[in-house]
């Protein structure tokens, strides 16, 4: 069978076109631009990239039509296959039609986490012997690709609540029939989507309510969000994970997070000591090896494999050090993961080091000034902010009010990285915090460090 992949540079429909080719489909797609890293990957692996929306791309023996959610009514090809005779579909109704539908999905939800935590969870399962299938958006490094389809009857997959497509608004993970599901916590996000919390509540409700009562859902046990959801109706036996109660519970054995034990009820069953840190990656963990436990993985035999976990691309990733400086890049699109991954890092550093926080309010949500009163509490663990947005019709400034520390906004990225460079000096932590590709802001402080002296006393 062929098929062609609208939007196929996305993470996840670029994720559907790398599970089509390994299932044995012949696939190409399409992209308004064909960009890395998708592309080479993609590339590497046979898929044919056209850039563009010609109505060409699309041949009369194409089998089936795969579309992504950026694709909207009006697109040249996609004006062009409606009124044709090919069929077409979502990605994530192509991915239970013909991936999902006779296996047993682990599907992991919640605003913030997911990627991490699929990630984790597919490694443990790996670990353990069961060769997982999985889906995650983004790379872990573990496996070195966002996708894998194998003979396995588990698939792992990253559990997305935005909407499907142009012409079905459902949530993308109400297509997946998971039978183990976590719930790793639940925010207001995707503000272009969702008028208010509750239209979130609806569609977590939704999920809930389609996993069978002999699966298994996970839950953070102190997030009255979630809960509230389960008041709703649960049909499925339920297990709590973190906070004082979780029936998975963490005891910090460092501050950073590195090393902790791992509890389920009152016994101990393990200690993980792993390259992580934040208490938010804890959590994380006690997840994801709850959520193996339901599908037979030992917690001892978990924790081995979190041991080895190397987290995923852009999760407080360190993209290099020069003249003693740190400059980290990572995936932030909201308060809670941008004051978590900071409280993190500060507890790595401890408190004589300084963390430069450097943000880009790339998500309609944060651009939308809907989480503005957040933002300051959010970067209380940093010692400088720099900002950079666009497109915005409210005054910026008006969401770091109440920060104490020196502030830097700027509509500009090159502006901003002439501002960053004055106040850097050695044992400095510079963090790149973007939904976006941040236009490789990391990369051009870098090689700026590279060409010019750091004067240690640079600023006090």
């Amino acid at each position: 069978m062929r098929v062609h992949i609208l939007g196929v540079c996305g993470t996840f429909m670029g994720g559907i076109a790398l599970l089509a080719k390994q299932a044995g489909f012949e696939v190409s797609g399409s992209d308004q631009n064909v960009y890395p890293p998708m592309s080479i990957q993609l590339e590497e692996q046979g898929i044919k990239l056209q850039s563009g929306y010609s109505p060409e791309h699309v041949d009369p023996l194409i089998d089936y039509v795969i579309v992504g959610n950026v694709i909207r009514r009006g697109n040249p090809l996609m004006e062009s296959v409606m009124s044709g005779k090919t069929p077409w579909i979502s990605g994530p109704g192509w991915l239970y039609e013909y991936i999902l539908k006779n296996r047993h999905v682990l599907a992991v939800s919640g605003t913030h986490g997911k990627t991490t935590t699929t990630s984790m969870l597919a490694w443990i399962l790996e670990s353990a012997g069961l060769s997982p299938s999985f889906l995650v958006g983004g790379v872990p490094e573990n496996f070195g690709v966002s996708a894998r389809l194998t003979d396995s009857p588990y698939f792992v997959i990253e559990a997305d609540e935005y909407d499907t497509a142009f012409f079905d608004k459902r949530s993308k993970f109400l297509h997946y029939r998971p039978r183990t599901l976590i719930l790793n916590n639940l925010e207001f996000d995707h503000a272009d989507i969702f008028p208010d919390l509750a239209a979130i509540h609806q569609q977590f409700h939704h999920l809930v309510r389609i996993v069978p009562g002999n699966g298994r859902i996970i839950y953070r046990a102190d997030d009255e969000q979630l809960i509230e959801v389960l008041e709703q109706g649960c049909w499925t036996p339920r297990v709590t994970f973190g906070g004082r109660h979780g029936q998975w519970r963490a005891k910090l054995l460092s501050s950073d997070g590195s090393h902790f034990v791992v509890m389920r009820d009152a016994a101990v069953v393990g200690e993980v000591q792993w390259s992580l840190i934040g208490k938010h990656n804890v959590e994380n963990a006690l997840a994801a090896l709850a959520a193996a436990h339901h599908v037979g993985v030992a917690p001892g035999n978990g924790i081995t494999a979190l041991s080895t976990f190397k987290n995923v691309k852009r999760r407080l990733e360190l993209k290099g050090q020069v003249k003693g400086i740190s400059v980290y890049d990572d995936f932030a699109h909201h308060p809670t993961a941008i004051a978590t991954t900071l409280a993190g890092l500060r507890a790595r550093i401890g408190n004589e080091a300084r963390i430069i926080a450097v943000l880009e309010l790339g998500s309609y949500t944060m651009r939308t000034g809907y989480h503005k009163e957040s933002l300051s509490a959010a970067l209380v663990d940093a010692d400088w902010i720099g900002c950079q947005c666009t497109a915005t019709d409210w005054d910026v400034a008006d969401a770091f009010i109440h920060c104490e520390q020196p502030v830097v906004l700027t509509r500009n990225i090159d502006d901003l990285l002439e501002k960053i460079i004055p106040i850097l000096r050695p044992d400095d932590h510079v963090i790149m915090m973007s939904n976006s590709g941040f236009g490789d802001l990391h990369h051009k402080l870098l090689e700026k460090l590279r060409m010019i002296d750091i004067p240690v006393d640079a600023m006090s």
